[in-house]
């Protein structure tokens, strides 16, 4: 929405300027966009008078002239055809950008001679399209005054509009919140009423449906052409073309009372009556509509027809665009203006059906005045009949508009109540009273909001108009009571274990990825996810139509896309939510990392990661988060079917306490994602984590390292073929604590000499004395714990 200064002081007296305007808006609650000031740039430009014309001694289409200016006589080069002595014009001086060329002007000799500045044209300073010549200004101006005064433009302000507020779509709206806010004083807007002469011979038939109320009037002997000056300029300053007095007043009035109008030519209707209905698509053919801006529409049964030939003949989209065949032109005598009230849904879904956003459209669809019908009706013939003449004849008014908003009680404590403003009862009732409400005093009050509020619906809405104009820069400013610190910090053990869990794999090499908690359905389902309740009913993309049940697809087809980029080399990780259903319980905080080792060429073929590495970066990482890594569980075979069976586990605590998953991803998956293999990588739960116990803070003592050398020891046990080596590993390392610091697998063997289905898996034991060398029979004496915790987890010592 735009509008000028001056036309704000049509309905408000005032002395505020425009920076002023724009401050008191925007504590109003009106959200300004822009205010496009003329003035700035075109500072530099006068009003000039050409004294003398001659012509250029080399060249026979350039004059020099003497030009009295601001600056005092200049000798200016000039090529335009009506340039002439004794012409008032505009100088540009030397140093000033000329908006209309996108240049700066710098002194230059022109085929020998030096021009002292330049004469402009209209549209060099962009105040029309084009011209032909300089400026020709009336000979009464000064010379010296700022061209902006000398073409009588004013500084714009954009604003935008909030779908609450269609009483702001009209400058009048906008003068009434600014005079209850203190600006100005409001000027009476009532209009007075413009007798008819003769019963209007146009009738009305309107359907409820499709258009609830219409008023009309029927005005003979008008005499269109172009609009005045003044009208023009006002409807040029906001971005309207003018186009005939006639069409100009409706413009002028849809932006000056949010009132959407429209004229018919009498003499190009079909008969006498013009009727209200709903489109006829499908019904003996489909019907179509050539509107004023020459496309053609088809009308279906949910748009609102004007028709006239008996209800048969579309002549116009009701609240949308008027149609071709009825428009005005120079040679209308007889005119029918229409004032109607279309139904707002109705007409939101026609422009979005048609694509057409007129600026009755835009209204309408926002809900316009339910009380201006009329109104519209008098202001519209007041203009045509002081611009284009005629005799109007009496007022035509059919159907019913919705009832008029009803009163409610209202308390003026409730003010400080819900804002905290202390605003007075007076203060509270000129402020209602000023945006147009009707107070009732009593205990309660009684408040009525007018026909152009009906978004107000409660006291509470009647709260923040007394706020926002009361202003918001008055709420009391009073500080949060202090909240005591708890004694185990602010985070959460799952937020303190995310923030280790990133800053570990940061270190670790790992880049964070931040990826949408959406994928696509099928991909979805190819990580146990993509039931019904976890698809979207409105997806901000087609391709991200579910919910997420791990961070590894959004991840993969991240190292997918760095691939295809150039950059094949990925080591990615993100810690966020999963989701397995529609329940709170349901979702499951993530930490997620893959691995895409991609070696560089060469013939060393070196090795950049693999299954091994995402382990032992997924151990060191729980090792981080205080899991008991110790106690865990490495369950071959039975992890999620997304991982390749042969290459992946699951780390548990129990058969349902599964911690992590990790291994490489299914190569049946990385080509459903069109990724290159191989990828590895791992899921941590955070919520599986066992919290730890809580126990009394402890000071640690001193590092005190063994002086004593470690030394090492050998075991090669059988165990059939399907035992987990780490199940022994576990084992002998838990046979004596505090000697036994390592446990480790160097040999797994498998062939003659060792049974059928069995497997020899050797295991390097770090034994750290601690208080004395261990004797052999010390020794011995360990061996044999060893041998007999591994006999208990399965294993036989081989011979």
């Amino acid at each position: 929405m735009k509008f000028t200064l001056s036309w704000l002081k049509d309905h408000l007296e005032t002395t505020a300027t425009v920076p002023e305007i724009v401050a008191a808006m925007t504590m109003a609650g009106l959200e300004v966009e822009h205010v496009t000031d003329p003035a700035t740039k075109l500072k530099p430009f006068t009003v000039c008078k050409i004294v003398e014309a001659a012509r250029h001694p080399n060249a026979d289409r350039l004059q020099v002239c003497q030009v009295d200016t601001v600056d005092g006589r200049k000798e200016i080069v000039c090529g335009a055809p009506n340039a002439r002595a004794g012409l008032t014009t505009i100088y540009a001086p030397i140093g000033a950008y000329v908006p209309g060329l996108d240049v700066t002007l710098v002194e230059k000799p022109v085929r020998g001679v030096v021009s002292n500045g330049m004469l402009c044209s209209a549209a060099e300073l962009e105040y029309a399209s084009e011209s032909d010549g300089i400026m020709e200004l009336p000979d009464s101006l000064a010379v010296g005054a700022p061209a902006v005064d000398a073409l009588g433009l004013e500084a714009v302000i954009d604003f935008e509009v909030t779908p609450n507020r269609p009483d702001w779509l009209g400058v009048a709206g906008i003068a009434r919140d600014l005079a209850a806010a203190g600006v100005g004083t409001l000027k009476d807007l009532s209009i007075a009423p413009v007798a008819g002469t003769f019963p209007c011979p146009i009738s009305v038939k309107v359907d409820g449906e499709a258009c609830p109320a219409f008023a009309g009037r029927y005005i003979r002997g008008v005499k269109n052409g172009p609009s005045p000056k003044w009208l023009q300029d006002r409807l040029t300053a906001i971005g309207l073309r003018p186009i005939s007095a006639l069409v100009d007043v409706t413009n002028l009035i849809a932006y000056d009372r949010a009132r959407p109008l429209h004229v018919y030519d009498v003499a190009k209707l079909s008969g006498t009556e013009i009727s209200t209905r709903l489109g006829r698509h499908g019904v003996n053919g489909d019907e179509h509509l050539i509107a004023l801006d020459g496309k053609t529409y088809e009308l279906t049964p949910d748009m609102c027809v004007i028709a006239d030939a008996g209800g048969e003949r579309p002549i116009g989209l009701g609240g949308v665009m008027g149609g071709e065949s009825t428009g005005c032109s120079d040679d209308t005598v007889d005119v029918f203006i229409e004032s109607a009230w279309f139904e707002p849904i109705r007409i939101a879904q026609t422009g979005r059906t048609t694509g057409i956003a007129s600026d009755a459209q835009y209204r309408f669809a926002r809900t316009v005045d339910t009380g201006s019908l009329v109104d519209g009706i008098e202001l519209a013939t007041k203009l045509i009949l002081e611009l284009c003449g005629g005799e109007p004849s009496e007022v035509l008014y059919v159907g019913e508009v919705p009832p008029a908003p009803k009163g409610f009680a209202f308390d003026p404590d409730y003010v400080g109540q819900l804002s905290g403003l202390a605003v007075t009862p007076d203060k509270t009732h000129q402020i209602l009273t000023a945006l147009g409400f009707d107070v009732v005093l009593g205990s309660p009050w009684t408040v009525t909001p007018p026909t152009f509020r009906r978004d107000v619906e409660g006291k509470a809405d009647l709260v923040e108009e007394v706020a926002r104009i009361a202003g918001y820069g008055a709420l009391p400013s009073t500080p949060l009571p202090e909240v005591p610190r708890a004694v185990g910090g602010i985070l959460t053990a799952k937020q303190a274990r995310a923030r280790a869990a990133r800053r570990a794999l940061a270190a670790a090499g790992y880049a964070e990825a931040v990826t949408f908690s959406f994928t696509n359905r099928k991909t979805a389902q190819l990580f146990g996810g993509g039931q019904d309740v976890l698809v979207l009913a409105n997806p901000i993309a087609s391709e991200l139509d579910c919910m997420r049940p791990s961070l590894l697809p959004n991840l993969i087809e991240a190292a997918g896309r760095n691939a295809r980029q150039g950059f094949p080399d990925a080591a990615l990780f993100e810690i966020g939510p999963t989701f397995h259903g529609d329940k709170p319980a349901d979702q499951r905080t993530v930490v997620s990392a893959i691995l895409v080792p991609k070696a560089p060429r060469g013939w060393d073929k070196a090795a950049q990661g693999d299954v091994f590495t995402v382990k032992a970066d997924l151990l060191a990482l729980l090792e981080e988060l205080g899991a008991p890594v110790a106690s865990l569980q490495t369950a071959q075979g039975t992890a999620s079917a997304w991982w390749h069976p042969g290459r992946s586990a699951r780390l548990q605590l129990g058969p349902k306490a599964v911690m992590a998953e990790f291994g490489e991803i299914h190569p049946a998956v990385l080509k459903a994602l069109d990724v290159a293999g191989p990828v590895y990588g791992f899921e941590i739960t955070l919520e599986a984590i066992p919290e730890p116990k809580k126990k009394a803070i402890k000071t640690r003592p001193a590092f005190s390292p063994s002086a004593l050398m470690p030394l090492t020891r050998d075991f090669a046990f059988l165990v059939e073929k399907a035992k987990a080596a780490g199940d022994l590993v576990k084992a002998a390392a838990g046979a004596d604590k505090a000697l036994i610091t390592a446990a480790r697998v160097f040999d797994v063997y498998e062939g003659p000499g060792v049974p059928e289905g069995f497997k020899s898996v050797a295991i390097e034991i770090v034994v750290q004395p601690r208080e004395a060398t261990l004797t052999d029979a010390d020794i011995e004496a360990l061996s044999a714990k060893v041998v007999a915790a591994a006999e208990k987890a399965g294993g036989k010592l081989r011979g």
